[in-house]
């Protein structure tokens, strides 16, 4: 008897962030529009810049520009947080690095699920925002007890794919025909509930002490609240989205505008009003939106640390508003902040402050196994080597408090003691974090070491 054929991880993927994107897009009719504003700019940048199209296609990026999606959920309990990395990890996705939100106000810590290799990344870089709820930081006790009966009593997965994920992992994989039925299944855990799981009077106390716990805990799954796809001109998108009717947060979240961009920029329009029964007593809740974000840089953590560094004075000078009433004078200080990051790949690489790929020349790739020049630089200067910047592919923790804060209103702002917890994390979780400094550090000493092996041996080093 042969054995089964499963379906690539890769492709599971793509069929699941497929589904995801048509069950938005139906659910939040304003996301097709912002996913057509976001198109159309990215053509109008491609065309007007031969530069980046051809840089794009050297790296093999171009394809990845109109699939680049993310995702986000909240999830209430250690046992809902074990269970989603087990069905992440059917589609190839892993929990890549730590993030306390606590210290913006938001009470949360959280991982992002995601491809974690070039290959797998260039196929689908779906990925998903996880967060898990601190229940410890609600300060009424009896609340938070009250919290913790709901979201014990709730099963936020379909029998039949907890029956789908136990048979992945016994059996290795997915059939085409199992595979289809996960994603249908898995898909049910994100949809939408327009029925709380609380009366009126506790959804009113539990958005009291803020309304992120409001969220989580008051329906019976942790809906999708927002998809991402990504952008070229993350500023363009911004400023067009009120043409559409779509109403965008005051100011675009992460680094300015550069000529060489780093880590991440986010924007989204603000969260959807929308009605919801609590048993029985008509409401409403405001949670799901539409966001975009434009991709730069991966910094080394000493490019983190200056980052890191700067916005906090930017911040300490003009903290943006809500309403956007001084968007204009934030932007401007942080443009002025930022002019102690350098603004060129020469300087970032000379520096230290950011990873970058290492890739064979034209004239590189016709002198394989003809060389004995080991040393990297010299081989860069002597145009046999190339080096891009290797792309962020994580997450910013300011940032996307900032996201959750504009969507949930100004006065779910809090304060809350940052207290970070990633052991903890962990043992909900079920496995540790990949740290992802150490991931792009080993992407960076991988691709130059397959160049070197190439350019002296005529093959790929064995990694």
């Amino acid at each position: 008897m042969s054995e089964p054929e499963f379906t690539h991880p890769d492709d599971i993927r793509s069929r699941f962030s497929a589904a995801m994107s048509e069950m938005y897009r139906t659910e939040v009719p304003a996301y097709g529009t912002l996913m057509q504003i976001v198109a159309d700019v990215n053509a109008d940048v491609l065309d007007g810049n031969t530069t980046l199209r051809a840089d794009l296609e050297e790296t093999d990026q171009l394809s990845r520009i109109s699939e680049e999606r993310h995702g986000a959920i909240r999830l209430g309990t250690a046992e809902e947080l074990e269970t989603i990395r087990r069905l992440f990890a059917i589609m190839g996705m892993h929990p890549v690095g730590y993030y306390d939100l606590t210290e913006a106000g938001v009470p949360v810590h959280s991982t992002a699920f995601r491809p974690v290799g070039e290959a797998a990344l260039r196929h689908n870089p779906f990925r998903v925002f996880t967060s898990l709820l601190r229940l410890d930081l609600i300060a009424d006790e009896a609340l938070r007890d009250t919290a913790r009966m709901v979201l014990d009593a709730r099963q936020i997965y379909t029998p039949r794919c907890l029956e789908l994920i136990e048979r992945a992992e016994k059996q290795g994989g997915l059939t085409d025909a199992e595979a289809d039925a996960f994603v249908a299944e898995a898909l049910e855990t994100f949809r939408w509930h327009p029925e709380a799981n609380v009366n009126a009077d506790l959804y009113k106390r539990l958005h009291d002490a803020h309304r992120l716990i409001a969220d989580v805990v008051s329906f019976r799954g942790p809906h999708i609240n927002h998809l991402t796809p990504r952008t070229l001109d993350i500023d363009r998108v911004q400023q067009l989205m009120p043409d559409h009717g779509i109403a965008p947060k005051a100011v675009v979240e992460g680094p300015p505008r550069r000529d060489c961009p780093i880590l991440l920029r986010q924007t989204s329009f603000k969260a959807l009003s929308e009605a919801v029964s609590f048993d029985g007593v008509e409401g409403s809740h405001t949670a799901r939106f539409g966001e975009i974000e434009a991709r730069g840089q991966a910094l080394t953590p000493k490019g983190r640390a200056l980052y890191d560094q700067l916005l906090t004075a930017t911040r300490a000078k003009c903290l943006p508003a809500a309403d956007g009433s001084n968007a204009a004078e934030y932007m401007s200080t942080l443009s002025a902040t930022f002019s102690d990051f350098p603004d060129d790949l020469t300087e970032i690489r000379t520096a230290g402050l950011g990873y970058f790929e290492w890739s064979l020349t034209d004239k590189g790739a016709a002198a394989a196994g003809q060389l004995t020049e080991t040393d990297a630089d010299s081989l860069l200067a002597a145009g046999y080597l190339r080096i891009d910047p290797i792309i962020y592919e994580d997450f910013l923790p300011v940032s996307a408090a900032g996201i959750f804060q504009s969507n949930l209103g100004d006065e779910s702002a809090q304060e809350f003691a940052a207290s970070p917890n990633q052991q903890h994390f962990e043992a909900d979780l079920g496995q540790p974090v990949l740290n992802e400094f150490d991931h792009y550090q080993r992407i960076e000493d991988q691709s130059r070491i397959r160049c070197i092996s190439i350019l002296t041996t005529g093959a790929a080093a064995a990694e």
